[in-house]
């Protein structure tokens, strides 16, 4: 059914988990991340990293597993996002697929 839901998304007719994690996402990620994805310059500057917009090639071209894996695990000097079910972590990444 998931793979049915995303073979959907990428083809732009919706995908259920995504309205679930835009909320997740606004709660957990918007902080650093903005609202559309687009990273918060002033803390890209702090830490002193790029942050790619959500929506560009570098970030899309992932898989569902690895974008799952910086969400979960952290990457470079983003820290993991903890405490979100597998569930939510799916929306989050159908959510992510909604930026491009």
């Amino acid at each position: 059914m998931r793979a049915f839901a995303i073979f959907l998304a990428l083809c732009g007719l919706g995908f259920a988990g995504a309205p679930e994690g835009k909320a997740v996402f606004q709660a957990r990620c918007q902080p650093c991340h903005g609202a559309n994805g687009e990273g918060k310059e002033a803390i890209a500057k702090m830490f002193k990293v790029e942050m790619h917009p959500l929506a560009s090639k570098e970030v899309q071209s992932k898989s569902d597993a690895e974008l799952k894996k910086v969400i979960t695990a952290g990457t470079g000097k983003m820290k993991p996002v903890s405490g979100l079910s597998g569930e939510q972590v799916d929306d989050v990444v159908a959510f992510v697929r909604t930026l491009k």
